[in-house]
């Protein structure tokens, strides 16, 4: 039990912490270490897929061949459409970018921000949901210990992900408990979304290897769509990609030691 709850609330609180940091910093976030920043995110997400979701949905059907597969094909193409669906229904506006994306609305700029890092973390709380709920029912494919480390993998790439949130908000006016509040806000979606994945995993076991790979094609999703380009963009690119390697091998380094 306190394996769950560790699991649950580790994301939100990495979230938070990274928003705290606009009561210590004074100045916009420089452009390359926003850009290492993300792209550690995305290291973080993209191993986490494979070695937290996409792996043990194969091992969990326990089949071979194209059975052994097709939860995972199947569940990954479902979360890369309910990504590119919310995408287009929900107003949003990214953070380095002045366009609004999917439908037209009279929102406030702030609020289009809160829902672009609301889209973004909604599979990492599904993602999280999915692994404690497989660890609490299939323990033998997936230890408590390989979904507490997805947790802690989140948590370290929210940290920055709070930050990038709340120091933007900061350098446009905003005051900095409102700058923070909304900061550590936009994470409260991933302990929401993953009681909710875990209570209808539990309905639904036979489904759970669908589900692993359904959060996996949400996260690479957000990570193909939204991450690696912004780190991308302009100079610094590099130092980007050096974050990405980072992120990468330290989730996997995490998930292979502590499963």
């Amino acid at each position: 039990m306190n394996g769950l709850i560790i699991g649950i609330a580790l994301p939100f609180v990495g979230t938070a912490l990274g928003a705290a940091c606009v009561f210590l910093m004074r100045r916009a976030m420089p452009s390359a270490l926003q850009k290492a920043l993300t792209g550690f995110a995305a290291g973080v997400m993209v191993a986490a897929s494979v070695w937290s979701l996409i792996i043990p949905s194969i091992e969990m059907t326990g089949k071979e061949g194209l059975a052994s597969v097709l939860p995972a094909v199947v569940g990954f193409a479902a979360g890369v459409l309910f990504l590119l669906l919310l995408d287009e229904v929900i107003p949003h506006q990214h953070i380095e970018s002045n366009l609004s994306e999917g439908p037209r609305s009279h929102l406030s700029r702030t609020s289009k921000l809160v829902f672009a890092v609301t889209l973004h973390n909604i599979p990492e709380g599904m993602a999280v949901g999915v692994a404690l709920a497989a660890a609490l029912e299939h323990n033998a494919y997936m230890p408590m210990a390989a979904a507490v480390a997805l947790s802690i993998g989140i948590a370290i790439q929210n940290f920055p992900e709070g930050a990038i949130v709340s120091m933007p908000l900061r350098s446009a006016g905003n005051s900095r408990l409102k700058s923070f509040i909304i900061g550590a806000g936009s994470g409260i979606v991933e302990p929401i979304g993953a009681c909710i994945t875990i209570f209808l995993a539990s309905l639904v076991l036979p489904v759970l290897p669908y589900l692993l790979a359904f959060a996996a094609g949400a996260m690479m999703y957000v990570v193909v769509e939204e991450l690696i380009p912004e780190t991308q963009q302009g100079r610094h690119s590099n130092i980007g990609t050096l974050g990405f390697a980072f992120g990468f091998l330290l989730m996997m380094t995490l998930d292979v030691l502590l499963a």
